[in-house]
């Protein structure tokens, strides 16, 4: 009982686990599959590489001035710096990365290169980009929005060429403007004429913002190091000269726009200077003038000893007051500047304010959001909710600064009152200078003040003017752009790897997806998880057409199959009374007459006295098989008195112990003729005349009949074909079985074509082996 227990849950453990051995058994079964896909993944890859345009890696390396770590291209002179603070925000080589990605610099670089028209020149297989075209494509007037256009160009003589498209043909000269629609108005320029073959270019025209998406695919801007200030720059491009100077021309927009944005705080400063030098020109002339003027009226030609020493004592305070007066004329002028609405949106003069000023951050954001305004206008409109946001940004900043300013101004008012107070208390202890001197003194006073003002503004001119040429980008080419030898794709290599893993993958998803929808009986397992019926006989494919093959190969794999086949029903038929053996599937085809004349014959072969009964009424097949007359049988007897059981019997001549009763002629009431009150006697009298009987019944998954006969059964064999019963059908079986319909069920695997199957089967020990085509197992569904 234990032994029995255990084999019974190995079973169980076979059925539900993995079985690796199975799963191995299906791979190589279709060893065909892989060797053909394989072949095919070959050919696919081999055409991908030759057909995939090489991409090349560019590569390029920039130093950036980074305040932050001190990593500057080489500091300027203090006294430089200490001129106007032009530079203006710290730069940050993380923000210069980000600079570095934006598009408007890619936009400008598509269009000064015109990179939105790619040429092409055919070639064996497939289209190659042509970097020096020997023509050229200019589009005179576009459309608002280009739509991506393709077409050819075709050499006809020294002066013509042939334009063609999927819907335009035209023939035009160099230089001729025609109309293409989606395009505008364009014309083919020459180049190198003479060296233009009479094959096929391709011109592809995009519209700018796809190109300019399509580059921005392509570059990286990393900082792979974050302890330097080194910026890695690359691009994945197909023509390798054409992929180095896009990049350089990159950088060069880079180097120009910072450049630009420290120059622009330099021309602001430069243009206010020159504005206020102009009017405190005009100024200092009427008091020089009027100082002229009033000489000459008072006849003074030199001063008295007083005169001279309340000069002396009043000098050094005049001196001061002169510094203090010009700070709070420029300050009100850059008051003026900051509160004139049409001078909102310029840049602030930076140069002109003290430089111990807490507020210079101010000024720096103030500006770098002006000049970020500008160069956002170039691609959106004032109503941008970006613009809108800078603004709000510049308004807050500018109140700040408004405040600072009027804040400092009203510091150096106190000073310049202070002096001016001073100035007069000494001039008053002065009691014997003359009138007109004192008068001319405070002439000559407002004179130098106008002096003072008018040199500084001069010196802060020059000064702008020497920082404006002192100034570089803040980065540098350290390692100029250079493409890769090698394309880096396709990698040969990698794609050949990759086919040959797909060539497995394939196959072996091919194999298991068509296992995962099979619906029909393929393996032992599939019918063990479905009935707990035993398998009781395993015959092999018969690969002739003959239907007695015991009788004909008694050597052969088949018939040794039928010999186990008659041992396991030993161990059914357990005593002499037990003979009927009843043979059913569940539709018509799946071998019930193939098996039947064999195990009749393999039982005659043991001496067994055998009768085989067509009792199939419906489709009778098996006395056609062996030849037999049909004229009169099984009907007759059930409807004639007159025929005896000895009139149907039909002796065989495969084999002396064989006889038969076919069907006869097929009757109008199949199922009732089964049912003939003669039936019982008839099989009553048979078992005593044979050893064995075999009723061929018609399929019980169809009609009834096979259940009406099970009455006088011992065994029922049902008849599984493997790769036609389906699995669904098999759950007729285990209701037979539950119900106890049919006695001594067992089931019989039929028309086995895989060696893999299961046990007993697949040795050849009489040298017949199975095999089919390997082209029509290729698609063979479970």
């Amino acid at each position: 009982m234990n032994q029995e227990s255990d084999r019974n849950l190995g079973q169980h453990v076979e059925v539900e686990g993995i079985n690796l051995k199975e799963i191995f058994s299906k791979l190589t079964e279709k060893w065909f599959v892989f060797v053909i896909s394989f072949i095919l993944c070959l050919f696919v890859a081999f055409f991908y590489i030759k057909l995939t345009p090489p991409s090349f890696q560019v590569n390029s390396k920039i130093l950036v001035n980074d305040d932050e770590k001190g990593g500057s291209l080489g500091k300027q002179s203090s006294g430089l710096m200490d001129l106007g603070g032009l530079l203006g925000a710290k730069n940050s080589v993380d923000n210069e990365a980000e600079i570095l990605k934006t598009r408007f610099l890619m936009e400008q670089v598509v269009r000064q290169m015109q990179l939105n028209i790619i040429y092409s020149k055919g070639g064996t297989l497939v289209n190659r980009e042509l970097y020096n075209s020997p023509f050229k494509l200019d589009i005179i007037k576009g459309v608002d929005t280009i739509q991506p256009a393709k077409f050819v160009v075709k050499k006809l003589s020294l002066n013509k060429l042939k334009i063609t498209s999927k819907s335009f043909e035209k023939i035009v000269k160099w230089n001729e403007a025609f109309s293409f629609n989606g395009v505008g108005i364009i014309q083919i320029k020459p180049i190198d004429a003479t060296g233009m073959d009479n094959g096929d270019y391709f011109v592809s025209v995009s519209s700018i913002d796809e190109r300019v998406a399509f580059l921005m695919k392509q570059l990286s801007v990393s900082v792979t190091n974050k302890q330097v200030s080194i910026i890695d720059l690359g691009l994945t491009y197909p023509v390798p000269k054409k992929g180095e100077d896009i990049l350089n021309t990159l950088i060069e927009k880079y180097t120009l726009g910072n450049l630009a944005d420290k120059n622009a705080i330099a021309d602001s400063t430069y243009k206010f200077i020159k504005e206020r030098l102009s009017k405190i020109a005009v100024e200092l002339g009427d008091v020089e003038n009027q100082e002229e003027s009033f000489k000459e009226a008072n006849q003074l030609a030199d001063m008295s000893e007083q005169g001279k020493l309340l000069v002396q004592n009043t000098g050094e305070f005049g001196a001061e007051l002169a510094k203090a007066e010009t700070q709070v004329a420029i300050l009100n002028d850059l008051e003026a500047y900051l509160k004139d609405e049409s001078k909102n949106k310029r840049v602030f003069p930076t140069s002109l304010l003290p430089q111990d000023m807490v507020f210079s951050g101010l000024l720096n954001q103030y500006n770098a959001l002006l000049i970020e305004r500008d160069k956002q206008l170039l691609s959106v409109t004032e109503e941008s909710p970006f613009i809108k946001n800078i603004d709000n940004q510049i308004s807050g900043l500018r109140a700040g600064i408004l405040a600072n300013i009027q804040s400092t101004k009203n510091t150096f008012v106190v000073t310049r009152n202070k002096l001016r107070s001073q100035l007069n208390r000494v001039e008053s202890q002065i009691s014997g200078v003359p009138k007109i001197e004192k008068n001319y003194l405070k002439l000559a006073r407002n004179k130098g003040i106008k002096q003072e003002l008018y040199v500084f503004l001069m010196q802060k001119a020059e000064e702008t003017a020497i920082s404006k040429t002192s100034n570089i980008s803040v980065a540098k080419i350290i390692d100029p752009p250079k493409s890769q030898v090698n394309p880096i794709s396709p990698k040969k290599s990698f794609v050949y790897i990759v086919a040959f893993i797909v060539s497995f993958l394939i196959p072996i998803a091919f194999i298991f997806v068509q296992d995962l929808f099979s619906t029909s009986i393929k393996t032992k397992e599939d019918i063990n998880m479905l009935t707990d019926v035993p398998i009781i006989g395993e015959i092999s494919h018969n690969n002739s057409s003959d239907n007695l093959i015991v009788a004909n190969q008694s050597r052969s794999a088949i018939s040794e199959q039928f010999r186990a086949l008659r041992t396991n029903l030993s161990f059914y038929l357990k005593n002499a009374n037990e003979k009927v053996i009843l043979l059913t599937s569940s539709m018509s085809g799946e071998g019930k007459s193939f098996t039947a004349i064999n195990l009749g014959n393999i039982l005659a072969l043991a001496g067994k006295k055998v009768l085989l009964m067509e009792l199939d009424l419906r489709k009778p097949g098996l006395s056609a098989k062996l030849e037999v007359a049909n004229d009169i049988g099984f009907s007759n007897y059930t409807i004639d008195n007159k025929i005896k059981a000895e009139n149907i019997i039909k002796p065989l001549g495969i084999n002396k112990n064989m006889f038969i009763i076919s069907s006869g002629p097929l009757p109008p009431n199949p199922a009732e003729t089964l049912m003939s009150e003669k039936m019982p006697e008839l099989v009553m009298n048979l078992k005593s005349e044979f050893d064995y009987i075999i009723m061929d019944a018609p399929p019980i998954g169809v009609i009834a009949d096979a259940q009406l006969l099970s009455m006088y059964a011992d065994v029922t064999l049902y008849l599984v074909r493997q790769n036609i019963t389906q699995k669904n059908q098999i759950n007729l079986v285990q209701d037979l079985y539950v119900s106890g319909k049919m006695k001594n069920l067992g089931i019989v695997v039929n028309d086995i074509v895989s060696k893999y199957y299961g046990y007993g089967y697949g040795y050849g020990t009489y040298g017949d082996t199975i095999k089919e085509k390997w082209y029509k197992n290729l698609f063979k569904r479970s």
